[in-house]
């Protein structure tokens, strides 16, 4: 499925962040941060959320800081909203987090762009 036939409503995102408590509904999209042990950790979880992207055909909004990892995802596709697709590449990525010791802080999404973040 593509496009708008598979966008959630904000009810429908509300209930699938409950089973997905590294993420929160922000700017429009899934955020979250995951911190990691060190800037290699970091590089570890890119490549494993590239290597889900790419096997997903679904690529998020990604930025790293030193130990930090912001990710956004939402279907451009689908106007920039959030799908289904969405919620399923977020629950892989935090199982990708979990297999490299990142630390989930979905609040530390900034939300005007990506500030420096200590």
């Amino acid at each position: 499925m593509t496009g708008k036939e598979d966008t959630l409503t904000r009810p429908q995102i509300d209930a699938a962040l409950a089973d997905l408590p590294d993420w929160l509904y922000r700017l429009g999209g899934l955020v979250t941060v995951y911190k990691t042990p060190t800037a290699a950790g970091a590089l570890e979880l890119i490549a494993a959320v590239g290597r889900l992207a790419e096997e997903q055909n679904h690529h998020p909004d990604l930025d790293w800081r030193f130990n930090r990892v912001f990710i956004r995802f939402t279907s451009h596709d689908a106007g920039t909203e959030v799908t289904r697709r969405d919620v399923t590449a977020a629950a892989a990525v935090s199982s990708a987090a979990a297999a490299v010791a990142a630390i989930a802080e979905p609040g530390r999404y900034p939300t005007a762009g990506i500030a420096e973040q200590g």
